[in-house]
């Protein structure tokens, strides 16, 4: 486990929590929406944002479990602003009633943590028609950023303060199809097996934060997009996978990290100063890391794009 506790160029490593790669950052004055929040990874996350003084919008899909992470937050960070707000990613009714919501709250949108995800073993449809995993890891999250763009764009101009946009994304993303997304299980994913579905949603998210980057630096925006890896944590996410969550029991006081570790890649990008100006990259163990040739492939990154604005209209 030598390569977990090797510090990278940032100075952090895999074994660095939330806390430590956020010290002396003053997040106060900013805004920051992050989906899945009520627990995991998503709910630290929460936690230290707002310890570090960003005003913090939960997205949940269950509000009252939701709510008593709020409450818990508040009871040990005293004087710390969050939200609550429902949102279920798998429909996208719910992403733009979400969007409305956020927007009467009239508050400007500095950091976007795309952080919730599924993995179920079985591979459904949603309510709108498509594969579940590739509906709420990754469809939920593209209409929910292009709604909230606007927002981040008007913040940044008016305060010439940076708008990050994180996705989060995984190791998984190696385990997908040849060709990389399979455009045509996304409306009938029978015979898809669970394990690339959700490989399959991990690679989206990656190629979405590399399009939409590219986009950005094209209007010659102040907003960085990115991908992190978290690592391998037993949370939530896995309640749906039994052999995944034995597998977790044994080997996880060896392999897994903690939740307070699995959380500081995505803190760290969301809010250091040494990420700033930095986009469209794939980061790990809170460094800069490479992932697969699949990820880096620019002309299936916009054809994703192309296929999720169909969807997303229609």
């Amino acid at each position: 486990m030598w390569w977990f506790y090797r510090k990278g160029p940032s100075g952090f490593s895999g074994a660095s929590t939330a806390e430590e790669v956020t010290a002396g950052v003053d997040g106060h004055g900013l805004v920051a929406v992050i989906t899945g929040a009520s627990s995991g990874i998503g709910l630290e996350t929460a936690r230290v944002l707002a310890l570090r003084g960003v005003h913090v919008v939960m997205a949940v899909r269950n509000v009252s479990a939701g709510l008593a992470a709020k409450e818990a937050i508040v009871a040990k960070i005293p004087g710390a602003r969050v939200e609550v707000l429902e949102l279920d990613l798998s429909s996208m009714a719910s992403v733009r009633r979400f969007a409305s919501e956020f927007d009467s709250l009239n508050l400007p949108l500095n950091i976007l943590i795309n952080n919730a995800g599924v993995m179920t073993r079985n591979c459904t449809r949603s309510c709108d028609g498509l594969e579940l995993h590739f509906a709420t890891n990754h469809i939920g999250h593209f209409l929910l950023t292009n709604l909230l763009l606007e927002n981040m764009k008007r913040g940044c101009r008016n305060s010439g303060v940076e708008g990050r946009i994180v996705n989060l994304a995984s190791s998984a993303h190696i385990l997908t199809y040849h060709e990389g997304i399979c455009f045509s299980k996304i409306h009938d994913p029978s015979g898809l097996n669970d394990f690339i579905a959700y490989g399959q949603s991990k690679l989206a998210n990656i190629l979405h934060s590399n399009e939409l980057s590219r986009i950005l630096k094209e209007e010659g925006l102040n907003i960085s997009a990115n991908a992190v890896d978290p690592g391998v944590i037993r949370t939530n996410l896995f309640r749906n996978m039994s052999i995944v969550t034995v597998l977790l029991d044994t080997i996880g006081r060896i392999m897994c990290r903690s939740v307070e570790q699995g959380a500081a890649t995505t803190c760290y990008v969301a809010m250091h100063p040494q990420v700033k100006g930095i986009s469209g990259k794939y980061f790990a163990n809170c460094n800069i890391a490479s992932p697969t040739s699949q990820a880096s492939d620019a002309e299936l990154a916009k054809k994703l794009w192309q296929f999720s604005l169909q969807i997303v209209s229609s």
